[in-house]
């Protein structure tokens, strides 16, 4: 599978999957939110493969931050700037400008815990899937 084929589609699984799961936890989500997801896998195959020799716990906290750093800038753009009030944390403790929370950013590591390696697994059977279509048009 080609590069561009699999970014494709590891943000279309992180679009829908961050989209469902909002659905689930709060029983809505917003346009924005599939984006902010897709954004995240690719982060997350990004993790996956050039921290290789770091423990899952170090991934899933730079994996947290990231996520949470994506929240922060998605809801400046639409939240503050927009007013789209897609959510709002100013009611929980140490929140930064309503829009993400350490509540939130702990969420996101014990997510992470759990998506990294499947992340991890999925890019793999993608990266096998890409060797058999190479070795079958070499030998066409």
């Amino acid at each position: 599978m080609k590069n561009i084929e699999k970014c494709t589609l590891l943000f279309t699984i992180g679009g829908i999957g961050y989209g469902l799961l909002e659905i689930l936890w709060r029983r809505r989500t917003h346009i924005s939110m599939i984006l902010a997801g897709g954004i995240c896998l690719l982060i997350f195959e990004l993790i996956t493969r050039k921290c290789k020799n770091l423990s899952l716990a170090t991934k899933a906290a730079i994996a947290a931050l990231a996520i949470t750093l994506i929240e922060l800038i998605f809801g400046v753009i639409f939240n503050l700037l927009l007013g789209l009030s897609v959510w709002d944390y100013s009611s929980l403790p140490f929140n930064f400008l309503g829009q993400i929370c350490p509540l939130y950013c702990g969420l996101w590591f014990l997510l992470s815990i759990i998506i990294l390696p499947l992340e991890e697994l999925l890019s793999c059977k993608l990266e096998t899937v890409g060797s058999r279509e190479s070795s079958a048009e070499t030998a066409i």
